[in-house]
């Protein structure tokens, strides 16, 4: 699996139906309107994310290799 930066996968949440609710320091909030799910997007300039915080996201988000 390839790792990808925080304002990536930013976009890519938000093209699958979640809404960015607040922003605190450098986290970006999002949650999905249907579901009572949250996900917390660090979003360090242009720094990849680890592998674990990108798989642990992706889990939540249910999204799969496919879409990054």
């Amino acid at each position: 699996m390839k790792s990808i930066s925080g304002k990536k996968l930013c976009k890519i949440v938000e093209k699958k139906g979640w809404i960015l609710r607040k922003i605190t320091g450098s986290h970006h909030i999002y949650e999905k309107s249907d579901e009572s799910k949250i996900i917390s997007i660090p979003v360090h300039r242009n720094q990849d994310l680890k592998l674990g915080t990108l798989k642990s996201i992706m889990k939540v988000a249910q999204l799969v290799e496919d879409d990054l």
